[in-house]
């Protein structure tokens, strides 16, 4: 069996000529070009799919080669698998895979004999042949063609970076140099991924954070990992559906993913070297603040100023000023889009990545690991985010919108908090209190985008008295519904008082 270790990147295909021109190429040791044809199989139910099986047959010249792949660890577009490779003798045969449970379960009969071609990769592969150390080696990999299944075709244009000895710490740094130049982000599918999306027809959507399976036994440093790069994960795999589509969530979902980024630099801050995050914050404020204006503007138009049109759609002077909104907005996308198409924001992601799997400067040091338990520790940074938001909650005056901004930003923190450490927890117990913090959180958030719209608008019109006008019609329609939000949020404090946190259950899963 071997180990693959590859760090997967999205390349644009208009970008494709930049990179062949790209001069560490030249450094390589050795460079080699073919075309790759590969058919991969599985039962019409999917069932290997559901197993975590990849099962491949790929043509080199006249022969063809059996492979089969497993689901192994995967974060942020780098991914460690086992794999078996044997050459086809015209039908398949599992006898060379020496992990028992896989190779029997291939050998049933109700799966070997079920097993038939689901979809295709057809596409050109340049490897260039790197030895950025005497005891490193590092296949970089342009892939470009296309997969096609059930009469549907996608392009493929990405590059893959293999490690085949050293230490991983060097694939990133040949990505690195690579993305100062060029627009590489990491992919977080593979062509297999594509190829049953493909094959299952199914459509492009945001991805919304999902729960991040965590051991009540790991240390704090591996739990830190795990979330931080589960955020990473989250923020590429709405990546490409931001480029791809106008529906404005996926630039929302990116922007959560950053924000839940940097609330786990900030809750694992007492186990983290004192610099661990200073390479880290200052990029992801620049992403935020791209991403930020995008989204202002979108709800802006969505939330503040397309209801009132809607609701008396024969005032020309609101008519006039939604026009404005949304060229303003559709510019400040094109901005955000530009950026994320280029070579800066794949720097950034990969910084971060290569950051987070730098396993030695993750933790904060042994005595830090010592000192607490995983549950020991979640348990008393849950306690001082709790004391911190009831101490919010007192501060907070509805007549003072910075002290509900700055309570509503404590929730946010406290529930990005929960929702990381939801499986240590009793998951009733944790929807319960997560929804009455989400709650609470959207009315404050909806008080706050009420308390931003002024500012906004105000630029938007500008000095001409119409459209002001136009800005006091909107603030005028709004004004029952932020008297009743604000009414609203006495009760909500009230019930916040009585949350109490959940209890941790230490049996690992």
């Amino acid at each position: 069996m071997a180990q693959e270790i590859e760090l997967k990147l999205a390349l644009a295909e208009d970008a494709q000529s930049n990179f062949l021109r790209h001069p560490l190429l030249k450094q390589a040791k050795s460079k080699q070009s073919f075309r790759l044809v590969n058919l991969y199989y599985d039962t019409p139910e999917l069932e290997l799919r559901q197993r975590g099986i990849g099962l491949r047959l790929r043509a080199q010249g006249k022969l063809w080669l059996q492979t089969v792949k497993c689901a192994g660890k995967s974060a942020g577009g780098l991914s460690a698998r086992p794999e078996w490779e044997t050459p086809y003798i015209g039908h398949f045969d599992f006898s060379p895979i020496d992990a028992d449970a896989v190779r029997t379960w291939l050998e049933r009969p109700k799966i070997k004999t079920r097993i038939a071609p689901i979809f295709e990769t057809n596409f050109l592969r340049i490897t260039w042949f790197f030895e950025p150390t005497p005891d490193t080696r590092i296949a970089l990999m342009l892939d470009r063609g296309w997969i096609a299944a059930g009469g549907r075709r996608e392009a493929i244009s990405e590059v893959e970076i293999e490690l085949i000895e050293g230490h991983e710490a060097q694939l990133f740094n040949l990505a690195r140099t690579l993305a100062e130049r060029i627009p590489l982000a990491p992919a977080t599918l593979s062509k297999a991924d594509r190829g049953y999306r493909l094959f299952k027809q199914t459509p492009a959507a945001p991805v919304k954070a999902e729960p991040i399976p965590l051991d009540a036994t790991a240390a704090p440093a591996a739990a830190f990992q795990a979330i931080a790069l589960s955020c990473l994960d989250h923020l590429q795999q709405n990546h490409l559906g931001a480029l791809a589509s106008e529906d404005p969530e996926y630039i929302h979902q990116m922007r959560v993913a950053t924000r839940r980024l940097r609330a786990a630099l900030r809750l694992f801050g007492p186990l983290l070297p004192a610099d661990f995050a200073v390479p880290l914050l200052p990029p992801l404020r620049e992403l935020m603040a791209v991403l930020g204006r995008a989204r202002d503007l979108d709800v802006l138009l969505a939330e503040i100023a397309e209801p009132v049109l809607q609701a008396l759609p024969d005032e020309p002077r609101l008519a006039a000023l939604v026009g404005i909104i949304t060229e303003r907005g559709f510019d400040t996308r094109q901005g955000a889009l530009r950026f994320l198409r280029s070579p800066r924001y794949g720097s950034i992601v990969l910084q971060a990545l290569a950051t987070l799997h730098e396993q030695e400067k993750v933790g904060g040091g042994e005595t830090a690991e010592m000192i607490f338990t995983l549950i020991e520790f979640a348990e008393s940074r849950l306690h001082r985010l709790r004391k911190k938001v009831l101490l919010l909650a007192a501060n907070a005056n509805i007549a003072n919108p910075p002290s509900l901004h700055a309570l509503r930003i404590g929730i946010k923190r406290l529930r990005y908090a929960l929702e990381f450490f939801t499986p240590l927890t009793s998951a009733k117990a944790m929807r319960r209190m997560l929804a009455q913090l989400a709650s609470l959180q959207d009315t404050l958030g909806q008080i706050n985008d009420l308390a931003n719209a002024g500012e906004l608008l105000m630029n938007c019109a500008d000095d001409d008295p119409r459209l002001r006008e136009a800005v006091t019609l909107i603030g005028g329609w709004h004004g029952p519904r932020h008297q009743k939000l604000l009414s609203s949020v006495p009760v909500g404090l009230k019930h916040l008082g009585k949350l109490r946190l959940p209890k941790f259950d230490v049996r690992p899963i």
